[in-house]
């Protein structure tokens, strides 16, 4: 990987993990790893371009089908491709049909862009990712086949174990913190060969483990708040995603609306 290279345009390119959930703003709307990503790029590069085309809920077949063809008309310097992992977490999945689709969007994408970037997800620790996890890592095999056959970056994010800390995961449990995705940002750029700001592997600092009592409350919001309408949606074939556009469908100047700020460490 050449070191520093100058990328004049970025295009990402997935669901609510490339959207920025749940890296809140304090209004209301979310930044995450690829809009932090793209900030730190525009400082280097004049004019620098940025699209955000991610939806959240999206499946594999939806990114191949709606996002993909648009990500590749507009022949971006890097494109960003993270997708799948809502197929795998489905009651049912066919991943012979994962790998089709997303082969289908590295294939429409690869020949249009100077560097894919494909990942493997980062994965909470805990009983439900025990259930997921061959699934996760079958996902995991395809990504890295269509790396090595299109000649794209990989960056391993299930691979590190800071990422599977449940400090670096909200309440919901299947999106980073504002750290987590800041962790990705720097992983992301590094991979991109720019030079590092920071050592994103480095552990959280060591804590006491939450309490019963604590961990009951915890358990008890999270069903009400998020599993439940998860399980509803689900059963009624809806998704979180449904109706909502691109939060950057176009690929324009980088201006930044809002400071992007570095936050602090968790603890």
């Amino acid at each position: 990987m050449e070191m520093n290279v100058t990328y004049t345009s970025l295009v990402a390119v997935g669901d609510s993990f490339t959207e920025g959930m749940s890296d809140l703003l304090p209004d209301g709307s979310y930044r995450g790893w690829a809009d932090l990503l793209a900030a730190r790029m525009a400082t280097r590069t004049p004019g620098f371009r940025y699209a955000n085309l991610a939806v959240r809920g999206k499946l594999i077949a939806q990114i191949a089908d709606e996002q993909a063809p648009l990500a590749a008309a507009m022949r971006a310097d890097v494109v960003t491709l993270v997708g799948g992992l809502n197929d795998t977490l489905r009651p049912k999945v066919d991943m012979g049909h994962v790998r089709a689709k997303l082969t289908e969007a590295v294939e429409h994408i690869a020949p249009s862009c100077k560097r894919l970037v494909l990942m493997r997800s980062p994965g909470r620790s805990g009983p439900v990712m025990e259930r997921f996890r061959p699934r996760m890592e079958e996902l995991f095999t395809i990504v890295d086949d269509l790396a090595a056959k299109h000649d794209a970056l990989v960056v391993d994010l299930y691979g590190a174990a800071v990422l599977s800390d449940r400090r670096m995961w909200d309440v919901d449990r299947l999106h980073l913190t504002a750290e987590g995705h800041r962790r990705v940002a720097e992983a992301v750029w590094q991979a991109l060969g720019l030079e590092a700001e920071e050592d994103w592997l480095s552990p959280l600092p060591a804590a006491l483990p939450p309490r019963w009592v604590a961990r009951r409350v915890h358990d008890a919001r999270f069903a009400r708040e998020h599993l439940v309408p998860w399980i509803g949606r689900r059963l009624t074939g809806r998704s979180s995603g449904d109706g909502r556009p691109a939060k950057r469908p176009e690929l324009l100047p980088y201006e930044s609306m809002r400071e992007v700020t570095r936050d602090g460490p968790v603890t």
